[in-house]
């Protein structure tokens, strides 16, 4: 039998409760997201606080933790991306940058999306603009979380990504490397900080498929999700997949394992990913108050839920 969303949604309500029983307590943050909820199904985004991201970046996610070594890679069912550490030049050398990792490269691909959507160019301008997108993403201008800004901004304008998906019997692979040109100040500059960012450019293959597949997400629901990639990924596959679902659709925990938990490994590899999914999933439902999604007997049954986003909403501020 179908199941009605409620204000916050009751699964979401006895996700945490379950994870109240099993770690005796429901920590500040629990409670500040389902404030947060509370929030966002009182109103619907609108301006700002509407961004976009690239749909193959819903279904596949980024590194959520600092990689050991160049390249990273993950599958989800008839999709794949690979990603690959490049290098910047700092105006005397090339300087190796890490792959990008965590949350934060996140809500830059965020930032980055919307403005090119919206204006229909890949360049993107930070310069005299950088604090704008310091305070659209709710990142302090100093202090760790700024720092941590600049690092990842610089390895996803360095990295190199490519794509594969299967449609019907064709396998495809094209480069959509995210990043095409990265323009820096040089340090020395007055009142500038060392390579901070002056523009990007998107690469072409990806701004287009950008502009084709760019799937409405609502920003303050991916930010108030910051402290968990896990939970962003979560969040951005529910809102790219649950508003297209037609059959209700019922995942094993073996296949969610294979699509968000690859990275777990060992004998407990299952029951530590349902521990880790269960706790993201109820954060990311926190946020997304329509969601229809239930967890049953052996997985999660997700069904056609309303979009984050009016779609409406969504069409005007796209660029004619």
């Amino acid at each position: 039998m179908s199941r009605e969303p409620t204000a916050i949604g009751a699964v979401t309500a006895d996700l945490f409760a379950s994870i109240e029983r099993q770690q005796n307590k429901r920590t500040p943050r629990d409670l500040a997201l389902i404030e947060r909820g509370l929030e966002i199904a009182a109103r619907r985004p609108e301006g700002d606080e509407v961004t976009f991201m690239h749909s193959t970046l819903c279904a596949v996610g980024m590194p959520r933790s600092k990689v050991e070594g160049d390249t990273f890679s993950r599958i989800n069912g008839n999709a794949a991306i690979e990603l690959r550490a490049g290098k910047l030049w700092n105006g005397k050398a090339m300087v190796k940058q890490p792959l990008p990792y965590g949350p934060i490269p996140r809500l830059i691909l965020a930032y980055v999306s919307a403005y090119a959507v919206r204006e229909n160019t890949p360049e993107i301008p930070f310069g005299d603009s950088a604090n704008d997108a310091l305070r659209l993403l709710g990142i302090e201008k100093s202090g760790q979380g700024f720092r941590m800004f600049r690092t990842q901004l610089q390895a996803l304008a360095a990295c190199q990504m490519t794509i594969g998906f299967t449609s019907g019997d064709i396998a495809s692979t094209f480069d959509g490397s995210p990043v095409e040109q990265f323009d820096a100040w040089l340090p020395g500059k007055e009142g500038q900080r060392s390579l901070w960012p002056s523009r990007l450019i998107l690469g072409r293959r990806f701004f287009e498929t950008l502009r084709d597949h760019a799937v409405p997400i609502d920003l303050e629901a991916l930010s108030a999700l910051r402290s968990s990639a896990l939970a962003m990924d979560v969040y951005l596959f529910l809102v790219q997949r649950l508003y297209r679902i037609g059959a209700p659709l019922t995942l094993n925990w073996w296949l969610l394992k294979d699509q968000f938990g690859q990275e777990y490994v060992g004998a407990d590899a299952l029951a530590d990913f349902k521990k880790k999914f269960r706790k993201a999933l109820a954060q990311a439902l926190s946020v997304y108050p329509g969601a229809n999604v239930e967890v049953v007997r052996g997985g999660v049954t997700f069904r056609k839920s309303a979009p984050a986003v009016d779609p409406v909403t969504a069409k005007r501020l796209r660029a004619a």
